[in-house]
């Protein structure tokens, strides 16, 4: 989950999405979670999402948001829920175009302005798991599943949400972390070209 923006950078939306895939599935299978469905397809696009912004196809990254925003706010759960709870994938689908425009300075000499590039790619497209895990929560209706009633859900999305603020963060500081350096130390490998796809 940490190293999901950093996956999609250096892989690209095609492979980085395809390792991500195999790697949750992977992962489930050998510690088996009943809500396995969750990370399985979240965390592939996460990093579908930064490999797009990578390659600065930021409209297909907007219709990612779009679509599952419109539905949620849609369906009657989504209407209902606190707004406070979603800020964090309001906040990145505003940033969308923006980031999309950073992935020059992922390639570019200057250094400097790394941090801030992987820094919003980072929140852009962990914030994109968790908008599908939102969005297979309410609009695609797995909250049938786990939950009897609106009062339940509500308690576990406020409650996931609160803890989903704080993944952020944790995600973009092990980004800055782990991925400027890695990040610098690749573009000194003169035979390596990232995104690889």
């Amino acid at each position: 989950m940490y190293l999901l923006p950093i996956e999609g950078i250096i892989l690209g939306p095609k492979l980085g999405f395809a390792a991500a895939f195999i790697g949750s599935s992977i992962a489930r299978i050998i510690k088996p979670n009943p809500l396995w469905m969750f990370g399985v397809i979240a965390e592939p696009i996460g990093v579908l999402v930064s490999g797009l912004l990578v390659k600065g196809r930021w409209k297909w990254v907007l219709s990612i948001y779009a679509i599952m925003l419109g539905a949620y706010f849609v369906h009657p759960f989504g209407r209902n829920l606190p707004l406070w709870t979603i800020l964090d994938i309001i906040f990145a689908f505003i940033l969308i175009y923006p980031t999309a425009k950073m992935k020059r300075y992922l390639f570019g000499e200057n250094v400097k302005l790394l941090p801030i590039a992987l820094i919003l790619i980072s929140f852009v497209s962990i914030v994109a798991d968790s908008l599908v895990r939102v969005f297979l929560l309410v609009p695609a209706g797995l909250h049938t599943l786990f939950f009897k009633d609106f009062e339940e859900l509500l308690f576990v999305f406020v409650l996931g949400a609160t803890g989903s603020y704080v993944e952020d963060l944790l995600v973009v500081i092990v980004s800055v972390v782990v991925g400027v350096p890695l990040l610098v130390a690749l573009r000194k490998i003169q035979t390596f070209r990232y995104p690889l796809t």
